[in-house]
């Protein structure tokens, strides 16, 4: 077990981009570029493997220097939460802000990323925010305030901002650096 005071020394952000990754516009890769979080790098963006996927996350939070905040967006929620589940390494995680959670139930989406059905529904072992959006098509707003509901975390809406990425023009979206900073202080 590693001592209090590592817990409390500054956590590393880790941005877990969903399916296809995210983009030079998307706010994760602002986010990147001016707060220098880093990105967890996946070997395949657009045929993502469920195992591989949380191999690369438990790997990289094992690595990391002290305690790490997760900043995940659409696959990368379903990511969170299915590694949440079987990792042994939840204690190092100190918060999780959770965008645009992606319904890989959907049946347009569980055709398309095969291994990622059933979402997992277990509560968190960290504080997390679930952020959702009333107009997002690849997961509704009640779907996405069900699993924010089931994951124990807070929900957020934030009316018509569609998927919540470069396409929502949200530029390096001071609003979720806000719920991100909420999350620390807790």
């Amino acid at each position: 077990m590693r001592p209090r005071s590592d817990f409390l020394a500054a956590p590393s952000v880790l941005l877990l981009p969903g399916w296809q990754g995210s983009g030079p516009g998307h706010w994760q890769m602002h986010w990147a570029r001016t707060q220098g979080y880093a990105v967890v790098e996946q070997n395949d963006w657009l045929h993502p493997l469920r195992g591989d996927w949380l191999a690369r996350l438990d790997e990289t939070v094992i690595d990391a220097p002290g305690p790490v905040v997760l900043v995940a967006h659409s696959l990368g929620c379903i990511l969170v939460s299915a590694w949440a589940g079987v990792s042994r390494h939840t204690a190092r995680v100190r918060c999780a802000l959770l965008v645009a959670p992606g319904d890989t139930e959907a049946p347009e989406l569980k055709d398309r990323l095969p291994g990622w059905s059933p979402i997992a529904r277990q509560a968190l072992p960290f504080r997390s925010i679930v952020v959702g959006s009333q107009n997002d098509p690849y997961c509704t707003a009640q779907r996405a305030q069900a699993l924010a509901h089931a994951w124990g975390a807070r929900w957020v809406d934030l009316g018509a901002a569609g998927h919540i990425n470069a396409d929502s023009s949200l530029g390096d979206w001071p609003g979720g650096q806000a719920l991100l900073q909420t999350l620390l202080k807790d």
